[in-house]
């Protein structure tokens, strides 16, 4: 499944948000230099969907705040 994501990075807190069925937001505390904030958030959005990091890939937006993001449930 395709799901569109807002990155919110260097947040006081991690937390993924539920915004609609397609739409997430994505606190992450990591800046986005060196492509840290994107390894943080494939991390947690496989731990919110319970897959492991290998089966979500950022689909667009890689240098992007909105990406999209395919997950493999």
């Amino acid at each position: 499944m395709q799901i569109d994501i807002k990155v919110v990075p260097r947040a006081h807190k991690n937390i993924v948000e539920k915004i609609d069925n397609k739409t997430y937001k994505v606190r992450v505390t990591t800046s986005p230099v060196d492509d840290k904030a994107n390894k943080a958030v494939q991390k947690m959005l496989a731990d919110y969907f319970d897959v492991s990091k290998s089966r979500v890939r950022i689909v667009r937006g890689a240098k992007s705040r909105q990406k999209v993001v395919e997950v493999d449930i």
